[in-house]
């Protein structure tokens, strides 16, 4: 969804940006700062409602908590209410579902809205500051990108430089969030821009440092993972990293997978937006009393001294029901991400999986810490599908270089696997069971834009189907066309007659066109686009193909050479703009 801009910026600094590649990275450089902002404010908000509705210390972690009273655990659900019926509200002002920047990239340029992405930023903090089990970096990432997106509007900056700033504007979110400026670049390339090209890096890269060092400045609100020594890495690690990836990959799938199912069910029952949340809410409030781990983000839980130390019995129920409380959460209508909580879950499986070996091979001096980084890599991989992404994150919070190059393994095996068997990431997962078609956001809303209705020849040469063939040939002798549409009486399509055809047949018996016709039931729509168009052609092997409208009146044609010609050009034009060749 967009929306009409108030202003724009004067006209000659409008054509100063797009005239220079140096503009562009200062607009960049004040997106990652805005991602910064954007981190430490809602990261204060969150932890605000926290303290106010749970009694906590301001800046004190909710899922460190050891147990909460009984009472609040009815606080997720009562906010849940609260936030189903803000949606019931909203959806009478803005009825179509807000674009996230995955999305915005993949098929509308980088266009975001600037009024949607901060209402979503807003139900994210209010999600977390309940208690349910989900992520800010959602909010995080949709509140900077819409900002991006407004300033790169602002400006009239060109398609490819509005879906850099909107890359932008994730990479100062998530390098601000995690402290992890390579993670943050990495994590726009991967997942918002959908492609590394060199006219990028300094925008990004820029927007991730300002990112960084604005979070960073304004308070302790970014996430520190881990705070190990060094270890020792051996071969028979990296070998096992392997077999962590697989069981990350399966993992992943099953936690998608439940999401899915669960927000099935909900649909099913029809229940009000209000009651599923309440659900959903009451959910979670009864696991917190078993596990105060499952509320939030989880960032509480995650640091070494609580996972590593904690009987593995108790590390068990924690997997399990921060699981469910996600996998609730999310498919009730909660706002937030799995990334967050992929961290979490994944250093629980990995301690799990580092007991469970050496349990079953004495020998094996499975180092549970260790594996603990690798199981959160590798199933925050399979989820988010950032394999450098994630890499890079567990370097810089840890320093260890061959910890992360094990982990590279780990997740390079559980993204594979995932993308072989599952196909999706959560984000492009969701936007498959809207009825989208994308993998992920590399630009194809050229694609849906450039239709069969605009590329077609109006100009078509068409006779009745009662033609004779003497009559046809004398209306088209050869070299005066290459092809007729035929009509039938109420003037809809009937098929299709080709020249030539016309004048080779020897049959003195033929004396109409009917036996000749080709196509009778194959068209396209003005509405298809190229690639439908060229799948059509696919099928049903003809070089040219008559446009119909609603009524199957035709109104053009449409040959398969032009239609390739026009998907190489325009596919090779915007591979040049990606790499900033013209």
């Amino acid at each position: 969804m967009d929306e009409h801009l108030p202003f724009s910026a004067p006209k000659r600094l409008r054509a100063l940006v797009r005239s220079r590649e140096s503009s562009i990275i200062v607009l960049a450089a004040v997106v990652g700062a805005a991602g910064g902002l954007v981190v430490a404010g809602m990261g204060a908000l969150a932890e605000l409602m926290h303290s106010v509705l749970f009694g906590i210390p301001f800046r004190q972690r909710l899922s460190a908590l050891p147990e909460i009273l009984p009472w609040q655990a009815l606080i997720p659900a009562v906010g849940g209410v609260v936030l189903g019926l803000s949606f019931l509200l909203l959806a009478k002002w803005r009825p179509e579902p807000p674009v996230d920047p995955i999305e915005a990239n993949a098929l509308r340029g980088g266009r975001m809205s600037i009024r949607d992405s901060a209402v979503v930023a807003a139900q994210t903090v209010w999600s977390s500051g309940v208690g349910a089990s989900v992520g800010l970096e959602a909010g995080y990432t949709q509140l900077s990108s819409g900002l991006a997106s407004w300033l790169g509007r602002v400006f009239h900056v060109r398609r490819n430089d509005l879906r850099l700033l909107v890359g932008c504007g994730t990479a100062g979110a998530i390098a601000g969030a995690f402290g992890a400026p390579l993670g943050g670049a990495f994590y726009a390339f991967e997942l918002v821009i959908g492609a590394y090209a060199p006219i990028g890096l300094a925008p990004v890269g820029i927007a991730a440092l300002n990112g960084w060092f604005v979070a960073r400045a304004l308070g302790p609100h970014t996430l520190e993972l881990f705070a190990l020594s060094a270890h020792t890495i051996t071969g028979r690690d990296l070998v096992t990293a392997s077999l962590l990836g697989v069981a990350a990959a399966f993992f992943g799938i099953t936690l998608m997978r439940g999401v899915e199912l669960w927000e099935r069910l909900m649909r099913r029952l029809h229940l009000p937006m209000p009651v599923r949340l309440g659900i959903g809410g009451s959910i979670v409030g009864g696991l917190a009393l078993v596990t105060p781990q499952v509320l939030a983000s989880g960032h509480g839980a995650l640091h070494v001294n609580s996972v590593l130390t904690l009987p593995i019995g108790l590390v068990a129920i924690i997997l399990v029901c921060k699981s469910v409380a996600s996998i609730v959460s999310l498919g009730s209508g909660f706002r937030g991400g799995l990334f967050f909580a992929s961290l979490l879950l994944g250093a629980l499986g990995g301690r799990l999986f580092a007991e469970a070996g050496n349990a079953l091979w004495p020998g094996a001096g499975l180092e549970s810490d260790v594996y603990a980084v690798l199981g959160l890599g590798a199933l925050s991989a399979s989820v988010i599908g950032g394999p450098l992404t994630m890499t890079f994150i567990v370097l810089e919070t840890t320093g260890d270089f061959w910890l992360a190059a094990a982990v590279l393994i780990a997740v390079i095996v559980a993204t594979v696997i995932t993308r072989e068997l599952f196909g999706y990431s959560f984000a492009t997962w969701r936007f498959h069971l809207r009825g989208e078609t994308i993998r992920s956001a590399a630009d194809v809303g050229w694609i849906r834009d450039l239709t069969v209705g605009r590329m077609m020849r109006p100009d078509l040469k068409t006779v009745p189907r009662d033609t004779s063939l003497e009559r046809f040939r004398e209306l088209y002798p050869l070299g005066s066309a290459t092809r007729v549409v035929v009509l039938d009486r109420d003037e809809t399509y009937a098929g299709m007659v080709i020249v030539t055809d016309a004048h080779g047949v020897t049959d003195p018996e033929i004396r109409g066109i009917g036996p000749i016709l080709r196509l009778p039931k194959t068209v396209l729509k003005p509405s298809m686009n190229i690639r439908e168009a060229a799948l059509q052609f696919d099928r049903a092997e003809a070089e040219a193909l008559a446009v119909t409208d609603a009524q199957n009146h035709p109104v053009g044609l449409l040959t398969e050479a032009y239609v390739l010609r026009r998907y190489a050009d325009e596919s090779e034009r915007r591979r040049r703009e990606m790499l900033g060749e013209g």
